[in-house]
């Protein structure tokens, strides 16, 4: 089974890794889906993102990583995904996933959600809280790839002249 983990990224986390380690013990592919995602307003260009996400999984066998935008589900579909994977970190994270996924079966009812919770100790984490402590100078190499860590502090510093 070819299964979609779609995202922004920005930036790539332990806790999205540790997601996509565990789902390619389950499926054939994981197809991770880096979404353009104006609404967020990104730091790092599509491109950046993709390279990152490169880098933090390059370890990984049977991981496919492409840009995306538009619908999920028509992604979905145009790399013959089979579910969609979601991470769940909290119980506040369930309401909007539900909908979500509830949503994306009225879209496309042949693509499932797949849920996974990430290790205990990336529960916390999440690209938002990243981004925070690295434009307020702190270490977030804790919880990114080498590569990831080196690109936020390029980042901040670009974002601070």
């Amino acid at each position: 089974m070819i299964v979609l983990y779609p995202g922004t990224f920005d930036p790539i986390t332990h806790g999205h890794t540790d997601l996509i380690r565990r789902a390619t013990g389950l499926c054939s592919k994981v197809v991770i889906g880096v979404a353009t995602s104006k609404k967020k307003d990104p730091c790092f260009p599509v491109e950046e993102r993709v390279r990152l996400v490169k880098a933090a999984i390059d370890h990984l066998d049977n991981v496919e990583v492409r840009p995306f935008s538009g619908l999920t589900v028509d992604f979905a579909r145009e790399v013959n995904a089979r579910a969609i994977l979601r991470g769940l970190r909290a119980v506040s994270d369930f309401e909007y996933e539900f909908q979500l996924a509830s949503m994306n079966r009225n879209l496309n009812p042949e693509v499932e959600s797949l849920f996974l919770t990430p290790a205990e100790e990336y529960a916390f984490v999440s690209s938002t809280l990243v981004r925070e402590i690295a434009r307020m100078g702190g270490d977030v190499s804790h919880f990114v790839d080498p590569a990831v860590s080196k690109a936020l502090q390029a980042y901040c510093r670009a974002e601070q002249t």
